[in-house]
């Protein structure tokens, strides 16, 4: 049976430069040669018997062997390093905090983050980025990432921190021109403003199990860009309540079909530390649970 305990460097090297993409800015980040790192990992592969990677002049692209390695080793890797972490004083957390954010969440959570959060953890190095793109956690070595909606975690972990209620609504302009739906069989020939994810558009599920497969002639793959949209009048639009609030309340929007319940949403922290996670991370959990009482009730 191959032992790994004595490929520490080997398995660090991979996992960066994994991460990286390159030899070179592996090496930087591990504060060595790129010779040094490209000698690590083809010893860790002589080790494993197996090819991780495919060479060329130009690029280094993962084989099936090594996509499937990388999977299993990278999150293990994440809880060695974070296991020293709950012996630290809390007071003096330290260290990197990279986390991504849905575009329309950072909307609400953005200044309490940089007014209490991270002045409550000086020594902490945020690193935030604001996108609906579903990032690669493990790959692109993430911290942990907030999602809305049903998440399929494989070994990732997942903690639900909140529902988010949804709604459907549509501009006054556009539904002066149609006829306003009474029920669900009404929107069938309705255009909407279409949530655009993976190349592929999204229909709208009810809590009776009914689901409308949408149509219209504008797709985006942000709930701003779905809110614009519904407000220039361009279809109906499926959205979170919090994103459309000001708007139902200043009537620049009005929700239909108050009748036929939507299911809410799951907004959920998804990392890969396994059960021992960061402090730095659970404290930010927590954190961002309490702060989503203030758009989610």
């Amino acid at each position: 049976m191959v032992s790994l305990l004595t490929e520490a460097s080997g398995l660090l090297a991979f996992v960066r430069t994994v991460e990286s993409g390159t030899f070179t800015t592996a090496a930087r980040d591990l504060g060595t040669s790129p010779s040094v790192v490209s000698k690590a990992v083809a010893r860790l592969e002589k080790h494993l018997g197996a090819r991780l990677f495919l060479r060329s002049t130009r690029a280094l692209q993962l084989t099936p062997d090594g996509q499937a390695f990388f999977d299993r080793i990278a999150p293990l890797l994440k809880e060695i390093d974070a296991s020293a972490e709950p012996l630290q004083p809390e007071a003096e957390l330290a260290g990197r905090l990279r986390i991504s954010i849905p575009s329309e969440i950072a909307r609400f959570l953005m200044t309490p983050l940089m007014a209490e959060f991270a002045k409550r953890y000086p020594l902490l190095h945020m690193e935030i980025g604001i996108t609906d793109r579903y990032v690669d956690l493990v790959r692109e070595n993430y911290d942990v990432v907030f999602r809305v909606g049903e998440m399929s975690h494989g070994e990732l972990m997942i903690r639900r921190l909140a529902n988010i209620r949804m709604v459907l609504v549509a501009s006054p302009a556009f539904l002066a021109d149609q006829r306003i739906p009474q029920e669900i069989d009404d929107l069938r020939n309705l255009p909407f403003a279409q949530y655009l994810a993976g190349g592929q558009s999204h229909s709208v599920r009810f809590s009776n199990g009914e689901t409308i497969v949408t149509h219209g002639r504008v797709a985006c793959d942000s709930a701003y860009g779905l809110r614009a949209a519904a407000l220039e009048g361009m279809g109906v639009a499926h959205l979170m309540n919090c994103v459309v609030a000001d708007d139902l309340r200043d009537g620049k929007l009005i929700q239909i079909l108050h009748n036929e319940p939507l299911p809410s949403l799951p907004f959920s922290a998804i990392h890969a530390f396994g059960k021992t996670v960061p402090n730095r991370v659970r404290l930010l959990c927590d954190f961002v649970q309490a702060q989503t009482r203030s758009f989610t009730h």
